[in-house]
């Protein structure tokens, strides 16, 4: 069976750390997938601690059928409201340590789209491990992301508004190169909050959909020393993308933990 990686605007790299998000036949018609406007939940779904000896990790989507492979609450959390760790509050060690197994099937035919699974993640957390959560606001240090003097160097999508992102990320050598199409800047944004050691907050003012790549080095200890290695992430996205990040302080959403459970097997 093969699996097409399309990362969440909330993840996904999703996804990383976090593992990848991928769905089968991303090609689908609009007649094979949810409905926009459906608020899709769980027929059935089974939780389950991970084997500790598998190496299989990730997020799946196969039609109705979806799929979490070695993913921790943390990692749940991180796709299902789009923030980072640091943005997580007030969680006992075994959210962010823990790893489970989900299998389940939605209550509709069709496959659900990016938002429609962090709609479904969040459901999970809170009929299976009885997550009981509040937003608040804190001022911590952030990366802003904004537009250079010269303007960004993105081009617009031609691809279906509606249709579903696709992101691309390979790997080598301490070389990460990705590929995104029809995507939100908010799509790059969340690449960075699992790349990154703080939020990132979008100031580019950027709206609508766009094709783009990214080719960067993350660990500039481990770059190639033969050739032309790719740069750090900062000066890639300053030469390849027009983009800078700027440290500062902001307030940014952060998910409090007022009550999580380890579910038990079934």
């Amino acid at each position: 069976m093969e699996w097409i990686r399309v990362a969440a605007a909330v993840i996904l790299c999703a996804l990383l750390c976090a593992g990848h998000v991928e769905a089968q036949g991303q090609t689908q018609s609009a007649a094979q997938r949810l409905p926009r406007e459906a608020d899709p939940a769980w027929e059935v779904v089974a939780v389950r601690p991970s084997d500790p000896n598998s190496s299989e990790s990730g997020f799946r989507v196969n039609g109705r059928h979806l799929a979490l492979r070695r993913q921790t609450v943390a990692a749940m959390l991180m796709v299902a409201y789009g923030i980072q760790k640091k943005q997580i509050a007030n969680a006992p060690d075994w959210v962010n340590t823990k790893e489970w197994e989900v299998n389940g099937e939605l209550d509709a035919d069709g496959m659900p789209d990016i938002r429609q699974i962090r709609v479904l993640v969040r459901k999970l957390l809170v009929e299976r491990f009885k997550l009981v959560a509040h937003t608040e606001q804190r001022e911590m240090p952030v990366y802003a992301l904004a537009v250079m003097k010269g303007g960004a160097k993105l081009e617009k999508s031609t691809a279906d508004p509606n249709g579903l992102p696709d992101e691309r990320d390979r790997q080598s050598a301490g070389e990460s190169s990705v590929e995104f199409k029809n995507v939100p800047i908010g799509q790059l944004v969340t690449l960075l909050d699992f790349r990154l050691d703080r939020p990132v907050v979008d100031r580019t003012g950027l709206a609508g959909r766009y094709d783009f790549s990214l080719k960067y080095t993350m660990d500039e200890t481990r770059a190639p020393q033969e050739g032309n290695p790719a740069p750090g992430v900062f000066t890639a996205l300053q030469e390849q993308l027009g983009l800078k990040l700027e440290p500062m302080k902001a307030a940014a959403d952060v998910i409090v933990i007022d009550k999580v459970e380890q579910p038990d097997a079934n």
